[in-house]
């Protein structure tokens, strides 16, 4: 699947008067994302995350919007191409998007500390955007998962069911204070550059909680892991708030890997 999808992404771009003659492949995950060289364009082009998400072009096109507006307010992020039209396009079964390439350390992250001091400014930003949201965010892609595992004739999503109804059963309690988010907060979406991280990748972004996003950086599970999150950024957030999120997060991470193995 990468190389057909590289391979679209390289025509795509060529019917733009983008020429690539050397892709690298930087990620090849829920989605494949290349470098499209010797092109500043970076193509996101989606590979797991369409299995589940039957409006991925509208996920890729959050990103995109997000990220332009960030960038209008000066918020380090990676921008949407100049080079091309972004998108999202649809071509040869694949969705893409173009991005600027940032040039920056692979290898270098920030830790969890880190992201978790870094995101009240974000988020200070993100309250300013004033496009429509989703307010289910995770719960959507639990729901599309479980419907797609079950068309694949996965077995055995009984216990996922119960968690999942144990969960929205508690959803209203510690859905409050709610906000634009990230949406999925993890030190990979910070890119290390020259000049500092810059902020990448808002396909998940939704409205709710900012304890959403303390809970992808969180690190374990337990109110002591909770706290300190909510300690480190700052307030913002109850540490039963954080400990719920993170459980709705671990629902999510735990059905993602049945995906992996068996959808």
């Amino acid at each position: 699947m990468t190389s057909a999808a590289v391979r679209a992404a390289v025509s795509l771009a060529a019917s733009h008067g983008v020429v690539c003659d050397d892709p690298a492949v930087l990620e090849d995950g829920s989605n494949v994302i290349v470098h499209l060289r010797p092109a500043p364009v970076v193509a996101r082009i989606a590979a797991r995350t369409a299995l589940i998400r039957p409006s991925v072009a509208s996920h890729f096109a959050r990103d995109l919007a997000v990220s332009a507006f960030l960038a209008s307010r000066g918020v380090p992020v990676v921008t949407p191409s100049s080079e091309l039209p972004a998108g999202p396009h649809t071509a040869d079964g694949f969705v893409f998007t173009f991005s600027t390439y940032v040039p920056h350390f692979p290898d270098v992250e920030l830790t969890r500390p880190d992201v978790l001091k870094l995101l009240p400014g974000l988020h200070a930003e993100l309250r300013l955007y004033p496009g429509d949201l989703p307010t289910h965010g995770p719960l959507d892609d639990i729901d599309n998962t479980l419907a797609h595992l079950a068309r694949a004739g996965v077995a055995d999503l009984e216990p996922f069911h119960t968690r999942r109804a144990e969960l929205v059963r508690e959803w209203d309690a510690h859905y409050n204070d709610v906000q634009p988010l990230h949406g999925d907060s993890h030190h990979g979406n910070l890119l290390m550059t020259s000049s500092g991280p810059v902020w990448n990748d808002f396909e998940d972004t939704w409205r709710g909680p900012v304890g959403w996003d303390l809970a992808c950086l969180a690190g374990a599970r337990g109110e002591e892991a909770a706290q300190r999150a909510v300690e480190l950024y700052g307030g913002g957030a109850a540490s039963s708030d954080v400990e719920f999120w993170l459980e709705v997060r671990v629902l999510f991470g735990t059905l993602w890997g049945v995906l992996m193995e068996r959808g």
